[in-house]
Parts: structure tokens; sequence; C-alpha cells
């Protein structure tokens, strides 16, 4: 991508980011109550399970949890069965009308704590992966903790398979391809600049690196 391109995208983005979304606070004891249904396939602790293919959420940022729910609710995700394990959270938030709903579970998401996950890729190219991740650094940072004024999330600590697996999705057109989905749309150039998947597995072990 051409710096003219790139910097068109970031303007972009930065408008944006901050003006799709005022959130109500979330009451915490209401969401441990209700993150009992979620629990069984992200773990009581919010560490994720390969098995299942779920997600590390513990810690997750409640703005951008509260999106994604949002999302996967609406059909701004997973609309369809392209996005095999998307459809399985489909079903379970769109038991969720209330949107103080989604704020509760947020904020209880959000005290969560659990050791980050486990390296499970091998024999990628750390450096190669290092030298792609600098595009990916002017949303998610240098060290891989988001920004919330970009609606980003932290990177830190998910599960690699499952950061590879969203990557493709995006690449795709798997995912971020609803035109209301404005941050999965800052998301798939982005993607578009790894050429391979080889690319993509290299800055998904490099983005693990990052504890």
């Amino acid at each position: 991508m051409d710096k003219l391109k790139f910097s068109t995208v970031f303007m972009i983005i930065s408008f944006f980011a901050t003006a799709q979304y005022v959130y109500a606070q979330g009451d915490v004891a209401q969401g441990e109550a209700e993150f009992v249904v979620c629990a069984v396939c992200h773990g009581v602790n919010g560490e994720g399970n390969a098995t299942l293919n779920s997600p590390r959420i513990s810690g997750m940022e409640p703005y951008y949890t509260v999106r994604q729910l949002q999302y996967f609710r609406d059909g701004l995700r997973a609309p369809d069965a392209s996005d095999i394990y998307g459809t399985q959270m489909r079903a379970i938030s769109m038991t969720l009308e209330d949107d103080q709903v989604l704020q509760d579970l947020a904020a209880y998401i959000g005290t969560l704590d659990s050791p980050p996950s486990a390296a499970t890729i091998v024999g990628a190219d750390i450096n190669a992966g290092k030298a792609s991740y600098a595009l990916c650094q002017a949303c998610h940072a240098p060290d891989g903790t988001g920004n919330e004024a970009l609606n980003t999330p932290s990177l830190v600590g998910q599960h690699d398979w499952y950061v590879e697996r969203q990557i493709m999705n995006y690449r795709d057109s798997i995912r971020g391809t609803s035109p209301q989905d404005i941050f999965g749309a800052q998301m798939r150039p982005m993607v578009g600049t790894l050429a391979s998947d080889e690319a993509v597995t290299n800055v998904a072990a490099y983005i693990k690196t990052l504890q």
C-alpha cells in the first residue's frame, strides 16, 4: 500500500472511530450472572478454548466487546454459514436483545484475568511477521495493546490460531463486508497487504510474541 493510500485510510479511521457508538455504564454484577452462558465456551475466566474454537476474551475492552456482540446480534458479523465458528456466536448473541445486557457483560468481561495463551504456530518467520506488523501498529499500537481512540482492541495474549483465522476471514471477505461495519472496512485493506497464507501466519506468530 502506498503512503497516500495509507494516509487516506488512516484519516477515514480517525474520523469515524469515535463517532459511531456511545456506550452506557455496565453493571458488573449483572454481567457476571449473564456470563454463565458465555463461560461454557469461553471459560470461567475468559481464557478461551481451542477445542471449541473460542477466543480468549478476559480483560477485553468494553467498547470492543459491546460492538462485536452488537455486530453478531445484528448480522454485521457472521451473517451466513461462511463464518462457521462465527455463526455459533451469532446464535447466542441473538438472545441478547437488550443493549444494557451487552453493557453488563462487557463490564464483567473487562474484569476477568487469565494467563496469556500459549503459542501454537511453529516454524513461522517472526522477523517477516514483525516487518508486516509495521502497518498494523498504526492502529493496534507497537506493543499490540490497541487504541481506544481508534476503537482497536488489544491483541496481547490472544490465541495465535484465532488471530490467524480472523486475518484470513477479513482477507477472504468472510468478515468486515457489511456496509455498516466501518471498523471492519478499515481492516480489510490492511490485511490485503499480506499476499499469502504464509504472510498471515508470520504476522500472527509475531503478534503472539507481544506479551
